[in-house]
């Protein structure tokens, strides 16, 4: 049996659960709502203060949707009580981030600035030129929008400069050795 699948989701304070009969989740909370359709044949049972996630038989579909079903409600309900929050840093002379209302100008070496509008549920935040963090309720669109912003400039691995995310490692190669002078 899936370990993840068949551990239980405590619910916050604050947070309600509605579960319609076409396994559509609806969460509410304190940072918003979100909706997800679950697999039909998952079945979801809501105790007082905690979710379980059941699957059906010992099929392979059954024991792959199982801890899937799992951990996407224990991420709505994670996202509405504290929501999610991923951190990307900037490296190299001249690159910079700067906030413009709502919006995100990046000057990353290009002729021109980059413009960034953030989608809906999303923010954008500068905390230093060099560090830039995106919020929302939805880990898959924090997630999906902090890899576009690191699309536009991705760490190379020769001077190190360009947009990492935070914490994050990059091997660094050696450039080529200087000429030996053939005398």
């Amino acid at each position: 049996m899936s370990r993840i699948g068949r551990k239980p989701i405590t619910l916050p304070k604050g947070v309600e659960i509605k579960v319609s009969e076409d396994n559509t989740v609806v969460v509410k909370g304190p940072k918003g709502n979100l909706t997800r359709q679950i697999h039909p044949e998952m079945k979801i049972v809501q105790h007082e203060s905690t979710l379980e996630v059941q699957r059906p038989s010992e099929s392979n579909l059954h024991r792959a949707l199982h801890g899937l079903s799992r951990t996407l409600l224990d991420n709505m309900i994670t996202g509405v009580s504290t929501g999610y929050r991923r951190d990307l840093e900037i490296a190299g002379v001249g690159y910079r981030a700067l906030k413009d209302g709502n919006m995100l100008v990046l000057l990353l070496g290009y002729s021109h600035a980059i413009r960034l509008e953030p989608p809906p549920g999303i923010t954008f935040g500068v905390d230093s030129p060099t560090k830039v963090n995106v919020q929302g309720i939805n880990k898959e669109e924090v997630g999906q929008e902090a890899a576009r912003i690191r699309g536009m400039r991705p760490p190379e691995p020769y001077k190190g400069k360009g947009i990492r995310y935070a914490g994050e490692v990059i091997r660094r190669k050696a450039g080529k050795a200087g000429k030996a002078s053939k005398k």
